[in-house]
């Protein structure tokens, strides 16, 4: 009988040591990787049946990796594996196309569930946050004034960037773009939601769950 092939995306190698051997008695697990980017590639190249995904990875966090696999491939799964236990974090999540937000303290529960979901077509969010999570995506989409919907792909990998401690000219280099081009969409951000410096756009991206650490 064939298994269905996982691919796992996570940057916390104990974690993964773990999810190695939960998901090896059930599936296969074609790879493992440590960060977006990679995920991304792994993806593309390897096809697997579902991703099992952590949203806080560097260089390219889970939820945005997620939105490029859409646009090459609309059928993919993600299962989400994460320690943010906030609604907020797994609204976004469901609107860029997972079909899974399992809380990383409830893996051996629940992630199992969630990928024999996906498998089937269904989409499973921690018990913990549906309820939370149902009722806001029902809400109209300016309802909550929702700034991350305002927030371009490019300015998330900026601002993603940003919040690991990398400098413009170092966030220049990885995307291949200007580090004027950097500080432009900086300052556009730190305006256009009235703030005051680079510090306060981090924490403002993290605690709105723009971005992720």
């Amino acid at each position: 009988m064939t298994r269905s092939r996982v691919l796992l995306a996570d940057d916390h190698h104990m974690m993964t040591e773990g999810l190695v051997r939960l998901l090896g008695d059930e599936f296969e697990l074609v790879s493992v990787v440590d960060n977006g980017r990679d995920m991304v590639a792994a993806a593309k190249n390897l096809r697997p049946d579902v991703i099992v995904a952590d949203i806080s990875m560097p260089i390219l966090n889970g939820i945005d990796a997620l939105a490029q696999l859409k646009a090459d491939n609309p059928e993919v799964k993600v299962v989400f594996l994460t320690m943010h236990h906030d609604a907020h974090y797994a609204r976004r999540a469901l609107e860029a196309g997972a079909v899974g937000y399992v809380l990383k303290h409830s893996a051996h529960v629940e992630l199992m569930m969630a990928i024999r979901a996906a498998l089937s077509g269904n989409t499973f969010v921690t018990p913990t946050l549906s309820a939370k999570v149902f009722q806001m995506t029902r809400r109209p989409p300016a309802a909550d004034g929702d700034p991350a919907r305002a927030v371009t792909e490019r300015q998330r990998e900026i601002l993603q960037l940003l919040a690991e401690g990398c400098s413009a000219k170092i966030i220049a280099h990885t995307l291949g773009i200007s580090a004027r081009t950097v500080e432009f969409h900086k300052y556009n951000m730190m305006e256009a939601f009235n703030l005051r410096s680079s510090a306060e756009l981090i924490l403002f991206a993290i605690k709105r769950g723009i971005v992720s650490v």
